[in-house]
């Protein structure tokens, strides 16, 4: 059965299709998109009629991967792909913060958008396709969407943009932003860098939007020859009062204006707004009012956003008295905890964070098992986001989206910063505990982070810091205001969502969402500078509580030492069944973690005592010395012949000691003079040439027998 394909070049020879007709028809829309060997299955299906009271998009956006995609079995009991990777859940946010401000504000049914790696190609990365599929499939199906978009990846790579480089070409990168985009708008970027301008950003994102605008054109023209497509469905997910609209419009929206034009506290405001609600409720018959109460909701909440941004757009005062580009109070301490290896609070404003270090081995390292990706990590971070920090009662459940998403953020913005294994030879784990949050909890983690880490004695490169910036526009009368450190409301009530995080010389992460059309490129690139000047601000204040890292390590902390030894002495080393090492640990109460890296291998040694560390090092010495002529042995006789004596020189390493070698006076038998077990010392006088046999003496270390006694 053939199917409609529509194929387009991306350049340097590369090209990708996007396919449908052929697999999953009975979805609502349903493509395949094929770069390389690598090829996504995107679905979406919508419900025809929305659910009663709903006034949110109830938008699913799941990606998954199959093990047989890459030709690999899961890993596990169960031999089954399970609960989603965190990588999985990051590429589903990625498609999810692009296409929900796209759907129509009226449309409220069930939509799930469902998109699968089924091959997977080992240089292409499939998450910067899985934007373009998620969007074909709605392009080619008949649910409303003012859409299309596409997400592109976009590395500089010797000082030149690429779109959607290899894996090989992405290990030399100094920049890699996911970026996605209508025709005519940027919606989002996420990404990591070693130390970039703002500029850069800037150009990265125009660079990402030309290449973006031909996958939109493709779409279109696919969606062109899809009879289904044309035209969308028709749809009623929303009963209105048009009087009604209008006498809590202008019952209301003076009373808001009010109380957002002077400064209030988080929850002194939230009480404010509602008693302005309430006030209007008892307006009302009692009966009337329980009848349209859900509409009555909805009506407010749109004028109280009008209200708010008014304000905010006619005072230039934010809603807790700031100025645009005013930061809140800044507090912050460190080695707040005494038992752990570094900790530090981070608190701005009514956000604050405690973040802690644990500093481990290799043996702590993550192992990553996904069908694309399979490493081990050594500097891992957790977010941790419980009701009470923003004073409410919720369910406890698993690690949400939202905790992997912003602990994905600060891992990419402080991963810039930690040095390599010949500085740090540990394993490190960083955990914020969100305790309080009112705007940019993932910015505090950022700031507590880098705290945390210099507490611990981690040698970071530099401090790094970390601003959420809003906007508050109004196309019409073309007025905004670009506002730093946003709060919660700021956050919903406002048009983007960029954070961003750096050092003094540059930014190494963020990540934007942008819910309005128009942004011009002019006002994204204020938001950017007014962010470096808050960012600078930020660091100021965390180098006033530390500003290097601690010369050593904490008492606590288990001290490691790096050995290197040639490859061939691994197994030495490990011994037979691992019983050398065993013993060594037992002997000396060390770990002791051997790993072959190229043409060497490397041993780390932990232990909280400096003298078992000195015990193993000088153990592991001695297997691996090669044994040297006129060398003195203090040995260990293993075996004794009629010929002689084995005694080992070098653990593992004996050699013969004949019976010729072992007094100056002639001896008839050897278990006269030695046994098995007894300690002496021997020299090596040769070694065989053809065998590598050792060859050793004791008598030439005993004094000589006076040839002429008196």
């Amino acid at each position: 059965m053939q199917g409609i394909v529509k194929t387009f070049d991306i350049g340097d020879g590369r090209s990708i299709s996007i396919e449908t007709g052929r697999l999953a028809k009975q979805a609502d829309g349903s493509v395949v998109v094929k770069m390389g060997d690598t090829m996504l299955l995107a679905t979406v299906v919508a419900r025809q009629e929305a659910a009663e009271n709903v006034d949110f998009m109830p938008l699913t956006v799941e990606y998954r991967e199959k093990y047989a995609a890459a030709g690999r079995f899961p890993g596990g009991f169960f031999k089954r792909e399970a609960r989603p990777s965190d990588y999985e859940i990051l590429i589903s946010r990625l498609v999810d913060r692009a296409l929900r401000p796209l759907f129509p504000e009226d449309f409220h049914a069930e939509t799930q958008v469902l998109i699968t790696l089924i091959s997977s190609d080992t240089e292409i990365l499939p998450d910067a396709l899985a934007g373009l599929a998620a969007s074909a499939a709605l392009a080619v199906s008949d649910i409303p969407f003012n859409g299309p978009i596409s997400e592109v990846r976009v590395a500089r790579i010797d000082g030149k943009f690429v779109v959607n480089p290899t894996i090989k070409d992405l290990a030399n990168a100094d920049m890699d932003i996911m970026v996605a985009a209508s025709m005519d708008n940027i919606m989002m970027v996420e990404g990591e860098m070693k130390e970039v301008s703002e500029n850069d950003m800037i150009e990265a994102m125009k660079f990402a939007h030309d290449h973006i605008k031909i996958q939109c054109r493709a779409q279109l023209e696919l969606a062109a020859m899809v009879e289904k497509a044309n035209p969308k469905r028709e749809y009623c997910h929303e009963t209105n009062d048009p009087d009604l609209k209008e006498a809590i419009r202008k019952f209301t929206y003076d009373k808001i204006f009010a109380v957002a034009s002077r400064a209030t506290a988080k929850h002194e405001r939230s009480d404010a707004f509602k008693a302005i609600k309430q006030e209007f409720i008892e307006t009302l018959d009692p009966e009337e009012a329980k009848e349209k109460d859900f509409m009555i909701s909805r009506y407010y909440h749109d004028v109280e956003k009008e209200a708010v941004r008014n304000a905010i757009l006619d005072n230039r005062i934010r809603l807790d008295g700031r100025k645009l580009d005013e930061i809140r109070p800044i507090w912050c301490e460190v080695d707040y905890l005494p038992a752990v290896h570094g900790s530090a609070i981070f608190t701005r404003g009514e956000t604050q964070s405690l973040t802690t270090v644990t500093l481990g081995t290799k043996l702590d390292e993550q192992l990553i098992d996904g069908a694309v990706i399979e490493e081990k990590v050594n500097f891992i971070l957790h977010y941790n986001f419980p009701p009470f920090s923003t004073g409410e009662v919720k369910r406890m459940s698993g690690t949400s989206r939202r905790e992997v998403g912003h602990g994905n953020l600060a891992l990419r913005a402080l991963k810039p910063v930690i040095p390599g294994p010949d500085v740090n030879p540990y394993t490190i784990r960083v955990v914020s505990d969100i305790l309080e949050s009112n705007g940019s909890s993932s910015m505090a983690t950022v700031c507590a982070g880098t705290m945390a880490l210099m507490d611990a004695g981690v040698k970071i490169k530099k401090p790094v810091s970390g601003i959420a910036m809003g906007l508050i526009s109004d196309t019409k009368t073309n007025r905004f205001a670009v506002l730093s450190d946003i709060l919660g409301d700021e956050d919903h009530l406002g048009d983007m969502d960029f954070k961003v995080t750096g050092t003094e010389d540059g930014i190494t992460a963020c990540q934007m969402d942008i819910k309005v059309d128009g942004m011009p490129y002019e006002v994204l690139a204020q938001a950017l500078e007014q962010a470096k000047r808050g960012r600078m601000h930020i660091l100021g204040e965390i180098t006033k509580t530390i500003n290097t890292p601690r010369a050593d390590y904490k008492p606590h902390v288990p001290r490691i030492v790096k050995m290197t030894i040639p490859k061939e002495f691994i197994g030495a080393v490990i011994g037979p069944g691992g019983k050398v090492i065993q013993e060594m640990q037992r002997e000396t109460g060390s770990t002791i973690v051997i790993e072959e890296v190229g043409e060497f291998g490397v041993i780390d040694i932990v232990s909280n005592n400096k003298e078992s560390i000195d015990a193993v090092m000088a153990k592991i010495k001695r297997i691996v010395a090669i044994p040297e002529i006129g060398t003195v042995y203090h040995g260990v006789v293993k075996n004794i012949t009629a010929f002689g004596a084995f005694v080992e020189v070098l653990p593992g390493k004996d050699g013969l000691l004949h019976i010729s070698e072992i007094d100056h006076k002639r001896l008839e038998k050897v278990e006269g003079v030695l046994k098995v077990g007894d300690e002496i010392d021997v020299k090596l006088i040769e070694i065989d040439s053809k065998t590598g046999k050792l060859k050793l003496s004791r008598k030439v270390l005993l004094p000589k027998p006076d040839q002429n006694p008196k």
